[in-house]
């Protein structure tokens, strides 16, 4: 903690980058936000088309434009505005010629000629599977929105009303509510850091946010919280029998937390990573939310509440002379 304006330093370059990249870039809303149609398709081997194939494909359907995007090894993701059943057939039968003629094209030139003298195709059948497809109307999006963003202001609202309730009969040298205004602090920064990154994978990976976004936003408020309240907590602890100033009294408690702090995070972030790497497609961003957010909390309870009440208490302290 005598290294407080050097962590808080480094946050604030992190937490002003994050405020950059979303006031530049923005977030990239998909379907859950703005309405629209989302198609995931799995094709056979060696059958599935390159992603402008799949794309011209598609819009010469005159359903607008379509975004594709490839995902695992033989997966696509295509998003394009709300569609009718009749459309929607039409665009499954549209991909599925298209991978014929794939597949018909691989098979020309990987014949094998065998002894008899005739060929023999190393390729399958071309076949596409439908894995899922989902419609969201433009009013709909717009109400996921709003409750979006209700969901955060309110979990905020109540995390800082906890925050000062726990901490109602502390009062000396720092008062209740800061403890509160600091997590909070902590928290800001925490979004920031995920909502950077998902801003710049919007704008150079093409990555949409959707309700899982605004979930996982609100798992690592909750994770993120619960790290800063252990150590504020050991703080509250330790100010009525500590013989050291208020600096060395947070130190302390910090050395008596941060080996907890560290372990807890580290076996959640390995199970993320487990998830990250070899979980599904469907979930990848949601995990990867969660990774970024609940590291970042490990820091954030550490370097930034804890060092934000002893910059607090010091200028508490100057204004009192």
């Amino acid at each position: 903690m005598h290294r407080a304006n050097l962590w808080l330093g480094i946050a604030g370059i992190v937490t002003l980058a994050g405020l950059v990249f979303f006031f530049v870039f923005g977030l990239k809303p998909g379907i859950d936000f703005t309405g629209g149609s989302l198609l995931e398709v799995a094709y056979s081997d060696g059958s599935r088309p390159a992603a402008p194939d799949i794309r011209r494909a598609v819009e010469a359907l005159n359903i607008g434009s379509v975004n594709v995007q490839l995902v695992d090894p033989q997966g696509a993701q295509l998003r394009f505005k709300e569609v009718t059943e009749a459309q929607h057939q039409e665009i499954l039968n549209t991909l599925r010629r298209d991978s014929e003629n794939v597949a018909t094209s691989t098979a020309a030139t990987g014949d094998t000629v065998i002894a008899t003298g005739t060929t023999a195709s190393s390729t399958p059948a071309a076949r596409v599977d439908e894995l899922r497809f989902d419609t969201i109307g433009p009013s709909i999006g717009q109400e996921l929105k709003e409750r979006a963003i209700y969901a955060v202001l309110i979990a905020l609202l109540v995390i800082i009303a906890y925050v000062a309730w726990a901490f109602r009969k502390v009062s000396k040298p720092v008062a209740s509510w800061k403890y509160g205004v600091v997590s909070i602090v902590a928290l800001f920064h925490d979004i920031m850091v995920v909502v950077g990154v998902f801003a710049l994978l919007g704008r150079y990976a093409g990555i949409e946010i959707d309700s899982a976004f605004i979930a996982a936003l609100l798992t690592v408020l909750g994770y993120s919280v619960n790290d800063t309240i252990v150590v504020l907590d050991r703080v509250r602890e330790n100010l009525p029998r500590s013989n050291e100033d208020f600096l060395g009294t947070v130190d302390t408690s910090i050395s008596q937390t941060v080996a907890r702090s560290i372990n807890t995070t580290l076996t959640t972030v390995l199970a993320l990573l487990a998830l990250l790497f070899f979980g599904g497609e469907t979930i990848r961003y949601f995990i990867l939310a969660l990774t970024i957010g609940i590291s970042s909390g490990a820091y954030s309870s550490i370097f930034i509440a804890a060092p934000l009440l002893i910059l607090w208490e010091k200028w508490g302290r100057r204004r009192a002379t």
